[in-house]
């Protein structure tokens, strides 16, 4: 289990590298959810998401052997930007590898930051192939399945701890579960009567489907959101999630995106559906606790293009 002075350490080591981000309050979100809300902006992170701790926190624990080997990562679109533009501003050689379903924005970015760009028909390919590439000399930068990673992360859910006031009652999106693992571990050392929640999309449900299957099993992918489909959790993130995260919630994709637009007018805030799934599971987590909860979301991204959000709310009929 990852602990607090790892995640401490972690905050040490990439704090000249990486956005303290915003931790606020919502009055937009409080007056639509009915309580107060907390917002802790990661989508203001640079490289537009929380990936680019995570990142940073690896890059900096290379040995030299490793930093000149070069590096190689597994993507739906965030952690690869991150790589490539924290290996570019740290003088690493990255190889990112993607499916083709990943967000063309970004590949675009990982490539115009120097990293080479290997692109999969899906993201079980480009598990394998990121094998494969480690197999020949590459150091991985594992999205989640990485204590260093995970630590990295987790400096999200110290500032968190730190910086927001009252909460009872914290949601984290999931994909492979770095994030939720870090940010759980951070704040039941900082504040351990806070209740944790996870939230995944339907067809991206390998949390849940470890949590019902007593540890990791491989999914069937079929969320639009990439940015959470991982193909199964890792044994480290769901021992996290299975010891210190309350239950793990999960959504449609159509309310994930509403809940994006949503955040837009009630927030003024411009996020991906990874972070407007929180929402619709928002509502969830206050149908079970009632009206007296303070909520903190961790709004974990914005890398949706204006053309994404278009064509996603036009497919599910969303105005």
């Amino acid at each position: 289990m990852i602990g607090i002075q790892e995640i401490e350490d972690a905050a040490g080591r990439i704090a000249d590298h990486v956005v303290r981000t915003p931790t606020v309050p919502s009055p937009g979100l409080s007056a639509l959810l009915g309580v107060p809300a907390t917002a802790k902006l990661e989508l203001l992170q640079r490289t537009g998401s929380f990936k680019a701790r995570g990142a940073a926190a690896k890059l900096l624990s290379l040995t030299e052997a490793e930093r000149n080997a070069g590096v190689v990562a597994v993507s739906g679109g965030n952690h690869g930007i991150a790589l490539a533009v924290m290996a570019s501003a740290l003088d690493v050689k990255a190889t990112v590898v993607m499916p083709r379903s990943a967000p063309a924005r970004a590949v675009e970015i990982a490539e115009s930051a120097g990293a080479l760009v290997r692109l999969t028909d899906d993201m079980a390919g480009a598990f394998a192939l990121t094998e494969q590439l480690q197999r020949e000399g590459l150091t991985l930068v594992h999205p989640f399945d990485d204590p260093v990673v995970i630590a990295g992360q987790g400096t999200v859910g110290l500032e968190f701890a730190e910086d927001a006031g009252e909460l009872t009652d914290v949601l984290v999106s999931i994909g492979g579960g770095g994030l939720i693992a870090g940010v759980a571990a951070a704040l039941r050392a900082r504040r351990p009567g806070v209740r944790i929640w996870g939230v995944e999309t339907e067809g991206a449900e390998a949390m849940s489907r470890a949590l019902a299957a007593g540890g990791p099993v491989p999914v069937e992918l079929s969320s639009i959101v990439s940015t959470l489909s991982a193909p199964s959790v890792s044994q480290l993130t769901y021992e996290h999630v299975a010891e210190l995260v309350t239950e793990v919630l999960v959504v449609p994709d159509r309310e994930a995106v509403a809940g994006s637009l949503e955040l837009a007018e009630h927030a003024k805030v411009w996020t991906e559906p990874a972070a407007g799934c929180l929402l619709p599971a928002a509502r969830r987590v206050l149908e079970r606790v009632g009206g007296g909860a303070r909520l903190g979301l961790v709004v974990c991204g914005g890398n949706a293009t204006p053309g994404d959000m278009i064509a996603w709310a036009s497919r599910f009929g969303l105005r």
